[in-house]
């Protein structure tokens, strides 16, 4: 569902600079490049040396990104994005360019400090731009990353939060020797956001954190969700999106039916779930992997939708 170009469009109103002024219908019309697709694309780096993809095809989930050495990088979503050059000048005819990944997170503590592995991701999505977008000394080529974080159970005191890291002029370089100024653009390249969930009772539960706590929410009837989300947002609820919200609950009750397991994300399930299907993992494996029995996961493998949502 993450995308859905409605729900990318709520996302980048709430969190990317650039489009702080659009509206929502404007920036999933106009800004957002191609259609969102989900499928299992492998991205690797030592295949960027090739034309950039069509621009109708935006990365969807379980793209990646690895080397020999590092191992594998799985992207949730991510897209190509257009934005006037100024958010304060509606008429300004130029564009600039991002790209922009969101990921879902329910491991809010893995063992490391999620902020690092969200700047990593975006380090990766710049070095990946050497040969599609730029080559040799092409860096003026360079477009401007996005990583946000949709982070699910969070700790307590990062609950209903939305915070952003970025490059910015408000943290002044050290002029070592002398006084200049450097161009924004030319080091504003990165941004980092975490969208910490949390519960309805505190204050700052309102716009994008109270989206997103509908629209994930695994205990919400789809009947419930859908009331919401088109009285309070205003999301125009296709037959596709309807069912896909649908399908999200439906599968959430089948999951926590088959007893699953604490740690185990719903996302993660259906990751398995598409692995057995396209032939790249055994049934008895992936059980193992959801911490299902056979029986079980078979179950939920027969519920799971054709293609991942």
């Amino acid at each position: 569902m993450l995308a859905n170009k409605q729900i990318l469009a709520q996302i980048m109103k709430g969190c990317v600079d650039e489009y702080s002024e659009c509206s929502v219908d404007e920036i999933a019309e106009k800004y957002i490049e191609g259609t969102p697709e989900i499928g299992t694309v492998g991205v690797h780096v030592d295949d960027t040396n090739r034309l950039p993809r069509a621009p109708e095809v935006i990365t969807g989930s379980n793209n990646e990104d690895s080397t020999l050495t590092e191992g594998t990088v799985h992207y949730d979503v991510r897209f190509d994005a257009i934005a006037p050059t100024s958010a304060h000048d509606a008429a300004a005819q130029d564009v600039i360019r991002l790209i922009i990944n969101v990921e879902a997170q329910t491991a809010f503590n893995p063992g490391y400090p999620l902020t690092k592995r969200a700047i990593y991701y975006c380090s990766r999505m710049i070095s990946a731009q050497h040969g599609p977008i730029f080559k040799k000394s092409e860096y003026g080529k360079i477009r401007k990353v996005y990583s946000i974080w949709v982070c699910i159970k969070p700790s307590d005191e990062f609950q209903n939060t939305l915070t952003r890291y970025s490059i910015r002029p408000e943290h002044r370089p050290e002029h070592l020797i002398g006084n200049t100024t450097e161009k924004l653009e030319n080091y504003d390249l990165m941004s980092v956001v975490t969208i910490c969930l949390g519960k309805s009772d505190s204050e700052n539960y309102t716009g994008i954190l109270k989206f997103l706590d509908v629209l994930l929410s695994s205990s919400r009837a789809a009947t419930e969700k859908k009331k919401i989300l088109e009285e309070e947002f205003g999301i125009a609820m296709s037959e596709k999106l309807e069912k896909e919200v649908l399908i999200m609950c439906n599968l959430s009750q089948g999951v926590r039916a088959e007893g699953r397991k604490e740690g185990i994300s719903i996302g993660e399930i259906g990751m398995l779930v598409q692995l057995v299907r396209d032939g790249d993992l055994k049934p008895e494996r992936a059980a193992e992997k959801a911490k299902m029995t056979v029986e079980e996961f078979k179950k939920i493998m027969a519920t799971y939708p054709l293609q991942t949502i």
